[in-house]
Formats: C-alpha cells, sequence, structure tokens
C-alpha cells in the first residue's frame, strides 16, 4: 500500500530525513548540497512556493521537491543548483515509489519539466522511466554539461603537471603578485569582501546573493566551506566560495576585479583552493558546476551531461499546445539540444 500526499512547506524534507531511518537521500555517489532539506528551506525563502509530493509504503519514502504555476510542474530550485534530482533509496522500491509518484502528478498539471538532473547516479534514467511507465510522453535532451575532476589519488604537484602550459606559465609569473587566504569557518568581514569583488566583477548581478551568504554561513558553521581571497596590498582583489563533502569539493561561486584582472589573481587563487582541497581535503573530486565556459576545460578534465525530462500528459488539451509547441521550436532552431539516448526513455 502505497499513501501519496502533497505538501507546500519544505518543513516536511526535514521531517523525513529525521524520521526515516533508511533515509530518503541519494545514496553517498555524487551527493551534493543540493539534496539537502536545509537548501530547500533556502530556496523557499526566496519566494518559490514548494510543491514537495510524497510517496511512502512500509519500508521507504520517495520525495520530489517541486513548484507549479499554471499547470507547469518544475523543480523547485534556482540557479545556484548545480544539479535536481528526486529524493529516494536505490532500488526496484524506490523506483515503485517514484512510477506512483509519477502517476499521481496526472492530477496536478499538464506538464513536467525537471531539469538539471544527472545520470552517473542513474536518475534520470531512473525518472525518465518512471514517468514513461505512468503513461507520460517523455523526451529527454541535453541541457548542460557539468565540468568534472576526478583527482584519482594524485597530489595536487602531479595533477598540475598535467595542466596546460600557458596556465602553469601564467601561476609561475604572476603567483607572488597577491597574498592568498583560505578559511573553513564563516567570517563576515571577508564575506563583505566576496560581495564587494563579486558585485564589481564581470558576473550579472543574483537574484538571491542573501541566500548564497545564508548557505555559507551554515556550510562554516559545519565545516564545509572552504572561503578563499586573494590579496594586493592589503586589498581584496579576487575570491571564491567553495564547500567539500563526501569525498567532492563545490566550486560554487569566482570572481575577481576586472581593475585588476592583468594580476591574474583568479589563477593563482584557484590554484590555491586546489591544492588546499586535493591535499589536506583529499577529495576524490571536484565539481565546477555548470555552463560552457572554456576557461573551465584548462581546470578540469571531464564533462558528464545534464538532462532536461520533458513529460507531457496527452490526455490534457493543453498538453498538446505544449506539444506543438516544442515540435515547431525543433524545426526552426537547429541548434536545441539533440535528443539525449538514455536507456529505456521514450
Amino acid at each position: 500500500m502505497i499513501e501519496t500526499r502533497y505538501h507546500d512547506t519544505v518543513n516536511v524534507l526535514q521531517e523525513l530525513f529525521e524520521d526515516s531511518p533508511s533515509g530518503i537521500v541519494p545514496d553517498a555517489h555524487g551527493c551534493a548540497p543540493f539534496d539537502r532539506s536545509e537548501w530547500y528551506a533556502l530556496l523557499a525563502k526566496t519566494g518559490l512556493r514548494p510543491l514537495i509530493v510524497t510517496a511512502t509504503d512500509a519500508e521507504s519514502t520517495a520525495a520530489l521537491a517541486l513548484t507549479e504555476e499554471r499547470g507547469h510542474i518544475t523543480p523547485l530550485r534556482n540557479w545556484y543548483n548545480f544539479t535536481w534530482r528526486q529524493l529516494v533509496q536505490k532500488g526496484d522500491n524506490g523506483d515503485r515509489l517514484l512510477r506512483e509518484v509519477a502517476t499521481q502528478l496526472k492530477t496536478k498539471a499538464h506538464r513536467v519539466t525537471l531539469e538539471p538532473v544527472p545520470d552517473e547516479d542513474c536518475s534520470a534514467t531512473r525518472l525518465a522511466q518512471a514517468f514513461c511507465d505512468a503513461g507520460w510522453r517523455v523526451e529527454v535532451t541535453r541541457c548542460d554539461i557539468n565540468h568534472v575532476l576526478y583527482v584519482a589519488g594524485r597530489s595536487f604537484e602531479e595533477y598540475w603537471a598535467s595542466r596546460p602550459g600557458p596556465l602553469r606559465t601564467t601561476l609561475k609569473r604572476k603567483a607572488k603578485k597577491v597574498e592568498t587566504k583560505i578559511v573553513t569557518h564563516f567570517d563576515p568581514e571577508l564575506w563583505a569582501d566576496y560581495e564587494a569583488i563579486y558585485n564589481s566583477s564581470w558576473k550579472p548581478g543574483e537574484d538571491h546573493p542573501q541566500m548564497l551568504r545564508q548557505f555559507a554561513q551554515s556550510e562554516g558553521d559545519a565545516g564545509r566551506l572552504r572561503l578563499g581571497l586573494a590579496f594586493r596590498e592589503g586589498a581584496a582583489v579576487a575570491a571564491q566560495c567553495w564547500t567539500v563533502e563526501n569525498g567532492t569539493a563545490f566550486i560554487h561561486k569566482l570572481a575577481h576585479l576586472e581593475s585588476m584582472k592583468k594580476l591574474s589573481a583568479g589563477t593563482t587563487l584557484s590554484a590555491a583552493l586546489f591544492k588546499h582541497t586535493i591535499d589536506k581535503d583529499r577529495v576524490d573530486v571536484i565539481d565546477f558546476g555548470t555552463g560552457t565556459q572554456s576557461y573551465k576545460a584548462d581546470w578540469m578534465e571531464d564533462t558528464r551531461p545534464r538532462y532536461s525530462i520533458d513529460c507531457l500528459d496527452l490526455s490534457a488539451p493543453r498538453a498538446w499546445i505544449a506539444l506543438a509547441r516544442l515540435t515547431a521550436k525543433r524545426l526552426t532552431l537547429p541548434d536545441v539540444p539533440e535528443l539525449a539516448r538514455l536507456p529505456q526513455a521514450s
């Protein structure tokens, strides 16, 4: 017997994390800050309206953290998310619960779009299969890429020796022009330096910078924060916000003063943080988030796809309108991402 419920508050996620002995969090492989109930609580504070769907049986619980607008359901996330995925254990029982959630969502919406979903842990495959089995028309496309470094037991020196020559030359020439500092706790003054640098950098303005500050503060309290700054004659000129969790270092934000670009302070600071997380934290993976920026390839060695799973309930008239628009877009825009060939997705 499976019981499905809808919730308009993220508080239910914290209760599920605390009350479920077997847990609803994905397995340790790839577990990220974006899977925790605390992250969803921060998202809710930005004004997003939660639609939390849970399916529970005698063994475990599955949950999808979503939001809905005019019959279109999307993930509860914002641009700070590297990924979004289901909260459920692996295995046949978890898949059965996901399928029940997908079935019940037909009473709430004509369309469900889930992105950016990883698949190195089979999340995209499981979600696509669940919605296929529930009778949705499912289309999976690659919507982004994730730059990643698998450390593979190397020291920083061994890793650095494999970097492109121009990058190594830049660090050799410019490293002494700035001083770097890395803290593992939240420091309000250093965070103010970070915000000042970001606001004066080439980066676009953010809708909810307070959310990132609260996240950094909680990560600092937990010992997961790695906040790095570079200084020139006592003035902060570059800043980066990283966190370390479950053997992975996540690069959340980085910026430098455009007026100090010739110092290459960002390169020097990045090298210091790579060294810290590789040699001191002994991470297995460094995750540079999503995006196709060319400079990421200088630091990272691999990429992983991120998927969009678009599900239409063709028994609803509005779904046919959405399908027509999708078809027209594909015909008129040649650069629409190609369909992904995930196992079992239709």
